[in-house]
């Protein structure tokens, strides 16, 4: 689970791996397609996502995203999703990880990862950096010319829409790419252990 105190009310997205017997991937998507259904009906539910695995034997990935934290504790406990984790055919009931992201974290997830520990934060902070600053130079060299005469608060607008859009799409995900061996380094070494 991660911290999330010193950076405020976030959403949380929950990330669950699971293994799927082969000739049971249809069942399986029918069964999420239930608890997608039970959890939509949770206040503070803001969405779900199933990604198939990029191999035939890698794990499915299930997402939930809730307003913040109270929301996805809600789901989490709830009776209504233990019965439909309880019973999954015996199919895929295996878990092979779960993993809580908050704030810019979710932005360090693609869809072919599996859950794993977030990079430092100084490195996603100067990732998101690397991310801003094409957008910034871009958006300030070609709009704010065009934008000038439009009051401050139309302007402040039109760049944040442009520049969210653009984070989100296109620039976090490009970055997160390029740098990956570089953000992850430290929880791969993590992962390995020491060398013998």
């Amino acid at each position: 689970m991660t911290e999330t105190d010193d950076v405020g009310p976030a959403d949380v997205t929950l990330l669950t791996a699971r293994a799927v017997e082969p000739g049971y991937e249809q069942d399986f998507r029918e069964w999420f397609g239930r608890v997608t259904d039970t959890a939509s009906a949770f206040p503070g539910h803001l969405g779900d996502g199933l990604f198939r695995p990029p191999t035939a034997a890698g794990p499915w990935v299930l997402i939930h995203r809730f307003r913040d934290q109270e929301a996805a504790r809600r789901w989490t406990a709830s009776p209504e999703r233990a019965a439909l984790f309880d019973h999954c055919e015996g199919h895929h009931q295996s878990e092979v990880a779960r993993r809580e992201l908050s704030g810019m974290e979710t932005l360090f997830t693609t869809a072919h990862d599996t859950p794993t520990t977030a990079p430092p934060r100084w490195k996603m902070a100067l990732a998101a950096f690397a991310a801003v600053l094409p957008i910034s130079l871009i958006g300030n060299g070609l709009l704010g010319p065009a934008l000038s005469a439009w009051p401050l608060v139309a302007r402040v607008l039109i760049l944040a829409l442009l520049f969210s859009t653009l984070m989100t799409y296109l620039m976090m995900p490009t970055v997160t790419l390029v740098l990956r061996r570089w953000l992850y380094a430290a929880t791969s070494t993590a992962r390995e252990g020491p060398a013998r």
